[in-house]
């Protein structure tokens, strides 16, 4: 990324963040959105194309897009990704029946050329083991996330 493209984003954003988050059906995407905002989570239904919230944490204004995971709804997954910054993975580690099926469609994104991860090994990454249900670690990897993202985009500061 150029100086140009850097200082352009840093005055079109000021501070603001694009996060994608994907993960199979019934991974927790919607419910660690809705538990992070503080709101009610004992009944939540599939989501039927995508959810976009905008939070406020640590000074950034993240607009967290939370898009539906049914099998029928993963080749649109692309038409998400231009003008992302982050992209949360989402694993229901609990259902281990399903573990496989989501190894192979993390595998077929990191193919996505918009994505731009032909080598995740070359990319920050991390793995947090968190709770949507209880929120145990969900703010511990949305600051590792920032202090990625902010460290790559908003270097002049």
């Amino acid at each position: 990324m150029g100086l140009l493209t850097i200082l352009k984003k840093m005055k079109q954003k000021e501070r603001e963040m694009r996060l994608l988050m994907l993960g199979l059906d019934n991974a927790g995407k919607t419910t660690i959105l809705k538990k992070f905002n503080g709101e009610d989570i004992s009944t939540i239904s599939p989501t039927l194309g995508f959810n976009i919230q905008t939070l406020e944490h640590r000074g950034f204004k993240l607009n967290m897009w939370d898009v539906g995971g049914q099998k029928s709804l993963r080749s649109y997954w692309r038409n998400y990704f231009e003008s992302t910054d982050g992209l949360v993975w989402v694993v229901d580690s609990a259902d281990r029946l399903r573990l496989q099926d989501c190894k192979q469609e993390l595998s077929t994104l990191l193919l996505e050329e918009e994505l731009a991860l032909d080598d995740i090994k070359s990319h920050h990454w991390c793995i947090i083991d968190c709770s949507a249900v209880t929120g145990e670690n969900l703010l511990s990897g949305v600051d590792w996330l920032l202090d990625d993202i902010a460290a790559r985009i908003f270097t002049a500061d």
